[in-house]
């Protein structure tokens, strides 16, 4: 079941795309965000103020490429317009948590009364505010912002302890455009 397939996104103003050789460059607003697209058998063309995705006797297979690719233009787009902002919860019920930002990474001490502390990875081009038990991650870039809101949960994960009377930890609460 091979057929020809095409889709189209629109370029709003303010906003520069440029493709060269399998990289994706979105500027505006100070901004700018790179991509590189592995794409066999799909063409990415910018003709005038759209983005042009085609494959022709496209297989199921380039058709999922096709959809994730045009996710990912859209949220780069999307991105140089306003930020993606993920709010996390710090939930201390057993011993009180310190959590404060040091440079690239967040040190979490006392964690559940431990005397060693727990760090975080935060990514290139991503701000972290830490406002009391409340965590804001900001980045034009969805993965980013993503990845390190997912490392500051994975830093406080538990093992080897029942959940429902442990209850402490870092809890997204809010991602870009939903609440948890």
């Amino acid at each position: 079941m091979k057929k020809n397939v095409e889709r189209v996104i629109e370029i709003p103003e303010g906003v520069e795309v440029s493709v060269a050789d399998r990289k994706v460059t979105v500027k505006g607003n100070g901004k700018e965000l790179v991509r590189e697209f592995d794409l066999p058998n799909i063409s990415l063309v910018i003709a005038g103020k759209e983005i042009k995705l085609s494959a022709k006797n496209a297989t199921r297979r380039e058709l999922k490429m096709m959809g994730t690719t045009w996710a990912h233009l859209n949220n780069m787009i999307k991105g140089i317009g306003e930020d993606f902002v993920y709010t996390l919860e710090v939930a201390n019920v057993h011993f009180p948590m310190n959590v404060k930002a040091d440079g690239d990474k967040i040190i979490i001490k006392s964690f559940l009364g431990e005397t060693t502390q727990r760090t975080s990875k935060v990514l290139p081009n991503v701000k972290v505010d830490i406002k009391g038990s409340q965590i804001t991650v900001t980045s034009s870039d969805i993965e980013a912002a993503g990845q390190t809101a997912a490392n500051l949960e994975k830093a406080t994960r538990l093992t080897g302890r029942d959940r429902r009377i442990f209850q402490d930890g870092i809890f997204i609460t809010e991602k870009p455009g939903r609440k948890i």
